[in-house]
């Protein structure tokens, strides 16, 4: 028997379904094929995200496959997933966390630091524009949507001097050698859940206990540590927020930002990593009360 897993079309969603299917296979001999569902996300590529309901759009039909039981799993980027998961479902596992960082691919191989003045750069995230703003206030940002290869092709379509995309994504598609630098995760900030995948199931599902076997305890810890400070500023598609959680031993350190009405505000926080979930918290409230 084979195991279903439910994915978006977009060729990185399919690459990162068959890093779980490739773990299922080698680690418990367990096979498996790809479902393959067109999201209203993926559909709607002339209009901002925000304008049509979020990040959530690249999950709604996913999961109903898995509530019809078309499906045994799903995998997502856990920053598509909201961060309030509907009752009847789980994320069974977390595993193994790919690079974080936001990365610059430019036009000419030109670095970040030396842009000339008043270049254009192409990000389609309220999180990256303003972040890059407070790098660089010359530059002019200029919205862009649509999978990484489209992404790419856009900065001579549009004439662009660069994009920001994430380093996780074109390391899963062997694309490192595009990319012109890092961002540091305390320059530019990644998306809560930035570089993690995240295998969601149904409750009680028969299949869903094999799923659990591909968790990574330090990634779902940081990775939910960042979802409870989302979940405390109530951010969404909407919201410029972005927050990162690493492990030093037994302390979680982690870092965020959020705008406030103009104000884009950064803070850090550290403390026992037992206490994940109120770090987040902590973290949210620190940056509401500055």
């Amino acid at each position: 028997m084979k195991l279903r897993i439910a994915t978006r079309r977009s060729r990185l969603a399919q690459v990162q379904t068959e890093s779980i299917m490739k773990l299922l296979k080698e680690n418990y001999n367990i096979d498996s094929e790809k479902l393959l569902i067109e999201t209203i996300g993926d559909k709607r590529l002339d209009v901002a995200l925000n304008k049509i309901g979020g990040k959530g759009l690249f999950v709604k039909e996913i999961e109903m496959a898995l509530f019809e039981e078309e499906a045994d799993a799903a995998v997502h980027s856990m920053k598509d997933v909201p961060f309030e998961v509907p009752e009847m479902f789980e994320i069974a596992a977390i595993p193994v966390r790919e690079d974080v960082r936001d990365v610059f691919v430019s036009m000419n191989g030109v670095y970040f630091t030396e842009l000339r003045k008043g270049a254009r750069v192409g990000t389609s995230s309220n999180r990256r524009a303003a972040q890059l703003k407070l790098l660089r206030p010359d530059l002019e940002i200029v919205p862009i949507r649509g999978n990484v290869q489209t992404r790419i092709d856009k900065i001579e379509r549009e004439n662009l001097d660069g994009i920001i995309l994430a380093a996780a994504g074109l390391k899963r598609l062997n694309m490192e050698n595009i990319i012109t630098d890092y961002f540091a995760v305390d320059g530019i900030i990644p998306a809560v859940g930035q570089g993690a995948l995240g295998i969601e199931v149904k409750k009680n599902s028969i299949n869903g206990e094999v799923f659990k076997k591909l968790e990574c305890k330090e990634a779902r810890i940081c990775v939910e540590a960042e979802r409870s400070f989302m979940r405390t500023l109530g951010g969404d598609c909407h919201a410029t927020i972005g927050a990162y959680a690493e492990l030093e031993g037994n302390i979680m350190n982690i870092i965020g930002i959020f705008q406030v009405g103009q104000k884009l505000i950064k803070k850090d926080i550290s403390g026992n990593k037992e206490n994940y979930i109120d770090l987040g918290k902590q973290l949210a409230e620190k940056i509401l009360n500055a």
